[in-house]
């Protein structure tokens, strides 16, 4: 099978999360038809590998076998310099069940106060997935640098961006307009390589 989209093809976008779902429909630009795996009620797997690209791989791989379609898939978080890149792929953990991101930056605040380090610099990654049923996959990554500032600033974006500031701005990301993110973004330098490869 040939690794190419033809546009207006159906793509399940496989996350349970709004937000990352939203940003996967607007990177997509409206070139497909885009489902998530929510809305499919697939079940939402375990992330239980060691890397951004191996849980992205699984859940695009889970995705597109349940849903017999084409399914794109994230994996992406937060890692700390002072917390040798911790949380990592553990980020959506640490916000717990309900997704409590302001639980979990509270908890990155507290952990990065007791190794008593001056160090605040940290990147986000994201790993995308592009899985056929049954075939191929393809997955790249993106990375963007940046530093951590408490307290959090900004309600737009999800998860870590308000207490993320990209490098060179004194803005986080969750006080930018999602057109100015997207220029900046993990996500979008990921996207930027995948469809390199297949659109």
């Amino acid at each position: 099978m040939p690794l190419f989209l033809p546009a207006g093809a159906r793509l399940i976008a496989a996350t349970h999360n709004a937000g990352k779902a939203r940003e996967l429909v607007e990177l997509l630009d409206g070139r497909f038809s885009v489902t998530s795996a929510a809305e499919l009620g697939l079940t939402e797997p375990e992330e239980t590998e060691t890397t951004f690209v191996g849980n992205a791989v699984l859940k695009a791989r889970l995705a597109a076998d349940a849903s017999g379609l084409i399914a794109l898939a994230d994996d992406s978080g937060l890692s700390a310099t002072a917390l040798d890149g911790a949380p990592g792929i553990y980020s959506a953990r640490w916000a717990g069940p309900t997704h409590d991101f302001a639980m979990a930056m509270a908890k990155l605040e507290e952990r990065l106060e007791a190794v008593e380090s001056n160090d605040r610099s940290a990147w986000f990654t994201c790993a995308l997935a592009l899985a056929w049923p049954q075939g191929a996959a393809i997955v790249v990554e993106g990375r963007v640098d940046g530093r951590l500032r408490f307290p959090p600033r900004g309600d737009k974006g999800f998860g870590y961006d308000p207490v993320f500031l990209p490098e060179g701005l004194d803005r986080s990301f969750g006080e930018m307009e999602a057109e100015e993110k997207f220029a900046l973004s993990h996500r979008t330098r990921a996207f930027e390589k995948l469809k390199a490869a297949v659109f």
